[in-house]
Order: structure tokens, then sequence, then C-alpha cells
């Protein structure tokens, strides 16, 4: 029964759950009984308490709303065309054009409308993340909590309070099940993120019926001990009651907030409402009507929005949301004026932009035959780089030691609730989380990245492959990037990590050979606007390259180029390819193969994707296509790299786990010897 709202507020509710309902059965598509259930939630954040401007859902100041049970997404569809949010351009600046039209609603699932199965960032404005996978929404708002307590720890000053936003989430059973919520919850409550609620929906349904199937703890004891304020609502649809929640999570200053909503799916349904059947099916036409009939509304109309409905969202958001940009505006350009040069960086993130002199401070390394680890030069450039970036921060699962990713110049700093504009962050053993918080972090306008072992990159996975499809530049640090971990063993020693992540469209992975590339690498990374990087680096020293004698590493901004040519000027016999330390090898066979009058070139291919984004002249050049005899050389598995060899080419890399043993050993054993590729030279060379 639904209690506590005013006539009105009846309404614009149940106007929600039509739209809804509607919009599934329309589709023949989606999961009608949550937004149902949920729609007084949106209603109450989105017209009572969010900080939020409509016209520009873009504003710097506005808090976020995650939708983290991505199924239920024609509740923020709904939301965002009652609210008269604005589509963004290409600049995200906002244009005349609603974000959700109702034409848009009616085509709910279909190709070409906005609103998609699940909400997408970028595809439509107003949605802040991505979300569909259950975990990843409400992990990637501690990310967003993190980047707004950073933004104030870094930008606000004793008379301008420019960020004190908030950041709310919506998530369900599924989400509390998966281990990523759990990650990021631990994580958030031993950060005392007072800035970040999650409303939990606990309607005790998943897809195959009750959740007592399968899950029986008791969620708010689970949260208490993290470290959270847990906080109930016996009835979705008591707005006092969700209102007196709010009240209490602003005054709480030293924890998040948990607010445990009581609700039920398919709220109104004469004969579905409460039932796993309205969790993932349309009602029925039939029952869609006598839904109607529950609410008040004509069943044979469908998709009506009442002119009194749009004006209820005008008189709330939109008011609320016009006023309180243009106070946060007129603040901004007061602080302008007194501080220079921190405005200057906030507009920079806001536009995407990299600081004037952000590569100044990186240097080229000297030549050496000794050399370093990549992951020694990694940390190096990292440093150089975000001593001159100020918005890169960032953290490791428990390896920075390793991995040699954190800053450590003067004023770098840790994150915490006493410095919350410090720039290294301990994630603790909590990849998943690590890498969603990053894309929260990176959605908020901050060059973020993440580091661990490179076998770990599966935990990371999932957050990786949201992170491509959002087109945003997270970046990713792996390290012991092969068998040269060594003694680990294979547990510990990736195989087919580099192809697994190549897989995945639109992302960088980066292999370096040595020390001038990482920094290349880096520079390219940071240049990215639309695709996240995954930076690859050894735990065994690499040479560092003679550039005099050599290709410059600039090249690895073209994602390939010639690093040994040929001598004379005819094109090569054979051409060599790898990536990272067996890049060395390759010269080494080189030298041998030269000093015999054989034509031979090295190619350096450091990352696959930016040179298949080359133009065919140049690829054509690195591999003219009339040289057949190629090798390829990577510690990995053969996977992708074909396209490179075409028929003919063989290629040097691994077909099975590793070994534990010290490093040389196993290279040896593996046959990841200047030896044996000279052989295996001379062998495709003595071929017709």
């Amino acid at each position: 029964m639904t209690f506590s709202m005013t006539l009105s507020e009846k309404k614009a509710v149940d106007t929600i759950r039509t739209l809804s309902m509607e919009a599934v059965q329309q589709a023949n598509s989606g999961h009608p009984g949550t937004p149902m259930a949920l729609a007084p939630l949106g209603y109450f954040l989105f017209n009572e308490v969010l900080k939020y401007d409509p016209a520009d859902p873009a504003w710097f100041g506005r808090d976020r709303f995650v939708l983290s049970v991505g199924h239920a997404s024609m509740l923020i569809y709904s939301l965002l065309h009652l609210s008269g949010v604005k589509q963004l351009d290409a600049q995200r600046k906002p244009t005349p054009e609603p974000a959700v039209s109702l034409d848009a609603i009616k085509n709910f699932r279909q190709l070409g409308s906005r609103c998609a199965g699940h909400p997408e960032y970028g595809h439509v404005s107003g949605v802040e993340v991505t979300t569909g996978p259950l975990g990843s929404g409400v992990a990637a708002s501690v990310g967003m909590a993190i980047a707004a307590q950073w933004f104030a720890g870094r930008y606000n000053s004793s008379t301008h309070k420019l960020f004190d936003s908030n950041v709310f989430a919506v998530c369900g059973d599924g989400d509390m099940m998966e281990g990523v919520t759990a990650e990021a919850a631990s994580f958030a409550g031993h950060l005392k993120l007072s800035n970040l609620c999650w409303f939990y929906d606990d309607n005790k349904i998943t897809i195959e019926g009750s959740t007592d199937l399968a899950f029986t703890e008791d969620v708010g004891k689970r949260f208490e001990a993290y470290g959270w304020n847990v906080l109930r609502v016996d009835d979705v649809n008591d707005l006092p009651a969700l209102r007196q929640t709010v009240e209490i999570f602003r005054k709480t200053e030293d924890r998040p907030t948990l607010v445990i909503v009581k609700s039920q799916i398919g709220f109104g349904s004469p004969k579905l409402a409460g039932s796993h059947e309205a969790h993932g099916a349309p009602l029925g036409e039939d029952e869609v009507k006598a839904t109607k009939k529950v609410y008040g509304f004509d069943p044979d109309k469908k998709f009506v929005v009442e002119p009194e409905v749009y004006q209820i969202f005008a008189d709330g958001i939109g008011q609320r949301g016009a006023k309180l940009r243009a106070e946060w505006n007129k603040q901004f350009e007061e602080y302008r004026q007194q501080f220079r040069e921190q405005a200057e960086e906030l507009t920079k993130i806001a536009a995407g932009e990299l600081p004037d002199n952000w590569n100044t401070e990186l240097k080229p390394f000297p030549a050496d035959p000794k050399g370093m680890a990549s992951r020694v030069s990694s940390g190096k450039v990292l440093n150089q780089l975000a001593s001159k970036l100020p918005w890169i921060l960032g953290g490791s699962a428990d390896l920075a030691p390793s991995n040699k990713s954190d800053l450590t110049f003067l004023g770098a700093g840790e994150f915490s609730l006493e410095t919350p504009a410090g720039r290294n962050f301990h994630y603790g053993i909590r990849e998943h989380a690590m890498g969603a918080i990053t894309n929260g972090l990176t959605l908020s306008g901050l060059r973020a990245y993440c580091a661990t072992f490179f076998v770990f990159a599966d935990y990371l996975r999932p957050a990786i492959r949201l992170s491509a499809l959002m087109k945003i530049p997270a970046m990713y640090i792996f390290t012991h990037d092969s068998i040269g971990v060594g003694e680990d063993g294979p547990t510990h020693q990736p195989i087919e990590h580099l192809a697994s992540l190549r897989a995945i469209p639109n992302v960088a992975v980066f292999r370096p050979a040595d020390a001038n590339e990482v920094s290349e690498a880096y520079k390219a990374a940071v240049q990215l606007k639309a695709t996240p990087s995954v930076l690859v680096f050894t735990r065994q020293n690499l040479p560092t390259i003679d550039r005099t004698k050599f290709g410059s590493a600039e090249g690895t901004a073209q994602g390939a180029y010639i690093l040994a040519k040929e001598i004379g000027i005819s094109v090569p016999q054979i051409i060599l390819l790898a990536t990272g330390s067996e890049v060395g090898l390759c010269l080494d066979v080189w030298e041998k193969l030269t000093a015999e009058g054989i034509k031979t070139r090295v190619v350096s291919i450091p990352c696959f994707e930016l040179f298949d984004r080359q133009p065919v002249e140049y690829r054509n050049e690195v591999l003219p296509p009339t040289v057949k005899k190629r090798i390829g050389v990577e510690l990995g598995i053969e996977q992708g790299w074909r396209k490179y060899l075409g028929d003919n080419g063989i290629f040097l890399g691994m077909t099975d786990f590793g070994a534990s043993a010290p490093a040389g050993v196993l290279m040896k054993h593996f046959g990841f010897t200047a030896e044996n590729l000279y052989h295996l030279a001379k062998q495709i060379l003595s071929e017709l």
C-alpha cells in the first residue's frame, strides 16, 4: 500500500513505474520489477536530494547518482526524462537536446536508442558510470567519493568551499553477493568516506526465486563491521522515513552510510508483485493494464506523462539545481580571482586536458648495457610525470614496493580523512575493487592509476573491460610480466595475459623494451582521452638501448617502429619483431646476422593497438608486405601475432605454463636465448 505521499508525489512516482513497465513490455525484454519497486526512492533522490542541475549534467560541483542495479535501467531513464536532463556534446557541453526523450523510452533496448539495456556512460548524459555487472557500480562510487574528498582537500579554501558533494548509489541483493562489493565497502569504511551513501534494495528476490536459496547473511551487521553507519527503512514508499535517513547521513562525518530499504518487486502488479517472475521479464499486456488500474492510470493509454508531473520535477530538481549551479559558478569566478593557478587546474581537469608543462620533467635515459628493470624505470617516469601533473594519483594492491608505483616526491602524501589531498593509496589485497575505484576516480576527471603483479590482472579484468567500454583513460600498471618472475613459479608467471588484455577492444596494452620506451609509453598513455592503458613491466633488468645506434624510442607513440634497420637500401631479408624484454634478444641476433651480410630488420612493437591505428602507409613501411620471412618473439602465447607474421612467419613464445626456477634457467629451458633465435632465423632463411 502506498502511504506517506502527497497526491502529486504519488502521481510522479507512479509515472516512473508506468514508464518503466511499459518500456519493458514494448521491448518485450528487460527488468520491470525493480524500477517499479524503487520508483519512490528514485523520485526522492532526484527531486529532493541531489545537488544536480539537469541543464548541465557535467557541472563540476554536482552530486553523483549511481544505479548499481543496472538491470533496473528504466528507473534512471525515467528519472532523466522527467527531470529534463540535457544531452552533452563531444566536449561535454550541454545541448538543447534532451538526454532521454519519450521516443527514446519507447525504443528501449532497440538499436540506436539512448535507452540501452543497461545504463552506459557516454551514451546518454546523466549516467555517471556504466553498470550492469553487479557490484561494479557501487565499487566505482567509492572512487567518486574519494575524488570528491580529494578535490575538496586540494582546492577548497577557508573562504571558498567549492567541493562538498556527495555520492549516492542504489544497489540490490545481487550487488551484495558480489565479492567486489565487499572489497569496496571494506575500503570505504577504512577510509571513513562520510560523503558516500548506498541505498540497498532488500527485496529478497533474485532471478531464481527468494534470496533464501543462497543468501541469508545479516547485511547490516556485515556493514557495521566494515565501519559503516547502517540505517533502515521498512517500506520504500515511506518518503518521510527516507528523508530522515538522508538527514542522518548528512550529519555523519566519520563513516559512510548504508540505508537498508525494504521494497516489493513489481509493486502494484496484482498477480506478480513480490514474485521473481517480475524481475527479468515483461509483465504481459494484461498485467500491465491491470497494474495501471491499481495506480489510477488509464489502462488503454501508453507512455503518458501528465504536464503536472513534468512541472513537479521542474519545481524540484530543476529550480534547485539551477540555483545551486548559479551559486557555484559565482563562487568559482570569485575563487579564480584569488587562486588563479588552482582555478586553471580545475578548468583543465574539467576539459580533460593536461597542464602546459606536463612533460618537462621527463628526461631521457642514457645507454646502459646493464640497464634496469622496466618496473624500476616505470617508477622513475611515473614520479617525473606526476610531479608536473597534479591530478595523477593512485596506488597498489599491497605491492607498491615491488611495483615501484608509489609517488615519492615531496608533497605527494597519502590519502586519508586527515590528508584528503594525498595522492598515494593503499588498496590492500582488493584488486577487483581497486580497478573499479580507479574507474570512479577517472570518471571524476582525475588521471588515476592502479598497480599489481601482471598475473593478477585476472582479478581486474572486469574493471578494465568497463573502462574500455566507457572510453575513459584509466591507467593499469602491471609488473612481473613473464616467466622472468622466476622462482615464484607458474602461479605467478603470466602466460596468456598479454593476449587476453589485447583481446579487449579499445585497450592500449604497452610492453616497453627499455627505460626510454617506458617513458614514451607513459607519454602516449596520458595523452589518450578515450582509451584505457595497460602498462606491463619486467621484474628483471633490461639493457637501456643505445639510441645513437638504433631507432628513437619516440616511435613508441606509433605503437611499432624500426629499431634496427637492415644494411643497405634494399628491403630486408628477414624481420625480427618483439616486445619488452625480448627486443634485446632480437638486437643480439641482428648483430650476428648483419655481420654475416644478412639484411635484417628489428621492429619493436610496444603497443599493438596504437600500431593498428596508424595509416596503412606507415604500417607497410615498418613491415613491408613483400618481406615474408618474419619471426615474432614474446614471453606469452601466440594469439594476436599472426596478423604481423603472416602465413610464412614463425613465433617464438610460450605454449604452456612456466615453472619454478631462477629466471635465467627458465629462459634457457623455454628457448628464449639469442642462440635459439639465431637458429630459428637461419632456418626460416633457408626455406624457399
